[in-house]
C-alpha cells in the first residue's frame, strides 16, 4: 500500500489534474493539444536524445532484457490481432490496429516516472535501453503488418517506402536516432546546447502527464466492451507476465528485471490511438482501451511492484 501512495499515485495525480482542468473547462482542449505537441514533438525527443547520448550502451543493451520485454510485446500483439480477427470477427485492418494497441505500452509517460519514483533515477538505464528500440520496433511491426494487409498487389518497394517514411517522420525516433549517433561517434556538443536540451527535457514528463489527462477527456468507453476487456487483459496481464517469466528463466539482473516488467505492465500509450487514427481503424476500441487501461494501471502497477524484488 505504501508503494501505491508514494510511487504510483503522484503520477496519476498529475494526469488527474490534466483531466480535471479540461473537463471543468479551466483549460481549453486546444491548449492541451498544443501542450501535447510540445511534449511529444520537442520535450520528449530532447529527453530521449540526452538520455540515449549518455547511455552506457554495453550495460544497457543486454540481450536478455530485450528478449524478455519484446517477446512479451510481440506475443501480446499477435494475441490481440488474432482475437480481434478470429474471435470478434473484425476485419484484418481493425485487427492490426487493436494488435498495435496491445503491442505499444506507455514506456515514457508512465514507465519512466513510476520506475524512477520506485527505484531512483539511477535505475533507468534499462528503461532507456528499452525506449531506444521501442518506437522504431513497434512502429516497424505495426506499420509493416498494416501496409502488407492493405497492399493487395502493391509492389513491395512501395510498401517499404511507406514503412520507412512513417517511421522516420516520428520525432521520438529522430531524437533517439540522433542520440545514438552522438553516443557512438563521441561527437562533442557545446555545453550550452547540452544544458538547453536538458532544460527542455526536464519539462517533458510533467507536461506530457498533464496533457495525457487532458487528452483522455475526449475518450469515451465505447465500442465492443468485451474486446476492450481483452485488450486490457493482454496489455496489463499477458505482456508483463511473459516478460517476468522470461526474466526469471534467463536470470536477468534485478535492476533490469524491474525496468522490463514495470515497462511491460504499463497501459497502452497515446501512440496506440495515433496509429489507429492514422489508418482510421478501430479508433473507438483503441481509445477506450487506452482510457480504461490507464486508469487500471494504478492498481495493476501496484501489484507488479509488490511482486518484484
Amino acid at each position: 500500500m505504501q508503494a501505491l501512495l508514494d510511487v504510483i499515485l503522484p503520477v496519476f495525480v498529475v494526469i488527474g489534474f490534466g483531466y480535471l482542468a479540461v473537463w471543468r473547462g479551466w483549460v481549453a482542449a486546444v491548449n492541451v493539444e498544443g501542450l501535447m505537441r510540445f511534449a511529444q514533438g520537442f520535450a520528449i525527443p530532447c529527453l530521449l536524445f540526452v538520455a540515449i547520448a549518455r547511455l552506457d550502451l554495453s550495460a544497457g543493451f543486454e540481450w536478455r532484457l530485450m528478449t524478455s520485454f519484446y517477446t512479451g510485446a510481440v506475443a501480446s500483439f499477435v494475441a490481440g490481432l488474432l482475437i480481434t480477427w478470429k474471435v470478434f470477427g473484425r476485419d484484418i485492418e481493425d485487427a492490426v490496429a487493436v494488435g498495435f494497441c496491445c503491442l505499444f505500452s506507455n514506456s515514457v509517460l508512465l514507465g519512466l516516472p513510476i520506475t524512477e519514483r520506485a527505484y531512483g533515477a539511477g535505475a533507468l538505464t534499462a528503461n532507456y535501453a528499452i525506449i531506444a528500440l521501442h518506437s522504431p520496433f513497434c512502429y516497424g511491426v505495426g506499420i509493416t503488418v498494416m501496409e502488407m494487409v492493405r497492399a493487395r498487389g502493391t509492389p513491395a518497394g512501395q510498401v517499404v517506402k511507406r514503412v520507412l517514411k512513417a517511421m522516420f517522420s516520428n520525432s521520438m525516433i529522430i531524437g533517439i536516432g540522433l542520440g545514438l549517433v552522438v553516443n557512438v561517434t563521441g561527437l562533442p556538443l557545446p555545453g550550452p546546447l547540452w544544458e538547453g536540451l536538458e532544460l527542455i527535457g526536464r519539462a517533458a514528463l510533467p507536461a506530457a502527464l498533464f496533457g495525457l489527462g487532458g487528452v483522455l477527456v475526449q475518450y469515451r468507453p465505447e465500442g465492443d466492451l468485451r474486446l476492450i476487456a481483452c485488450v486490457i487483459v493482454l496489455t496489463l496481464g499477458l505482456h508483463p507476465a511473459i516478460t517476468y517469466g522470461l526474466t526469471q528463466t534467463l536470470s536477468l539482473p534485478t535492476e533490469a528485471t524491474r525496468s522490463a516488467v514495470i515497462t511491460a505492465a504499463m497501459a497502452p500509450g497515446i501512440n496506440a490511438y495515433l496509429f489507429a487514427n492514422m489508418y482510421d481503424r478501430a479508433k473507438r476500441v483503441v481509445a477506450s482501451s487506452v482510457l480504461l487501461a490507464t486508469g487500471l494501471t494504478v492498481l495493476t502497477a501496484w501489484l507488479w511492484l509488490g511482486l518484484l524484488p
